[in-house]
């Protein structure tokens, strides 16, 4: 008995050569030079006219035989994809990852399902912003964000102040210069927040994607590795249409 997974890997091929079958049948009886024929003979009007040789051109397509040729082609191919699409039905597995059963008895089509999700999924999780390694975050119960320790910074302010460089006389004044000094005024205190996750909870989830990746592969392969049952319905629908 053939298994699931034997039927996908012939179906390509079946499909394929259908389509070459059914291609090939439509240009046949597109051509009505090849489906006429013609048999005539010449016989002159008394004993001494001319005599010519007789003609005739068989009929090259029949079209009932390529109608035949059509639903052989295509009964291969409706049992092949009835024969999967019935396995389809009933063949399942169990999503186990490390032991733990995720899912039970799932149908290949929703494996089909997962599979592409969690490529997405994967591709998301794999982007998810981190939190800046520069700095030192805890979490912060009351805000459910992350944030950093305070840091005091002193605000200063630029006063100006004068040097005298040369001292006034009864000739000249004083010669000053002004210049300006950070002088501090306060202090600011800032703490950092953010929404951002530890870059060890994002690897842990796309390990945990992977994981979950590679067991919904593996009982996909272990759902398509179930016996099927022939289905034989070509013959049914073309014994319909072309009785």
């Amino acid at each position: 008995m053939a298994k699931l997974n034997q039927i996908i890997a012939v179906e390509k091929g079946v499909k394929s050569k259908s389509l070459q079958d059914i291609t090939a049948a439509h240009h046949k009886v597109q051509k009505p030079a090849l489906l006429a024929g013609i048999s005539r003979t010449y016989q002159p009007k008394d004993e001494e006219g001319e005599q010519l040789p007789p003609e005739s051109t068989r009929v090259q397509v029949q079209a009932e035989d390529v109608l035949r040729e059509m639903s052989a082609s295509l009964t291969r191919l409706f049992d092949v994809t009835a024969t999967k699409d019935w396995a389809n039905c009933t063949a399942r597995a169990d999503v186990t990852v490390d032991g733990r059963t995720i899912l039970t008895d799932v149908p290949v089509s929703y494996l089909l399902f997962l599979e592409k999700q969690l490529t997405d999924l994967h591709t998301f999780v794999r982007k998810l912003p981190t939190l800046d390694a520069a700095e030192a975050w805890s979490h912060d119960p009351s805000t459910d964000w992350w944030k950093t320790d305070a840091v005091r910074t002193i605000r200063t302010k630029k006063v100006p102040r004068n040097h005298v460089k040369a001292e006034a006389t009864d000739k000249h004044p004083a010669q000053v210069e002004v210049y300006y000094e950070d002088v501090p005024i306060g202090y600011w205190t800032t703490v950092k927040f953010s929404g951002a996750l530890p870059a060890r909870r994002v690897n842990e989830l796309v390990e945990r994607v992977e994981k979950l990746q590679q067991a919904v592969k593996f009982a996909r392969e272990e759902a398509n590795g179930a016996e099927v049952t022939d289905q034989r319905v070509g013959d049914a629908v073309f014994g319909y249409l072309l009785g």
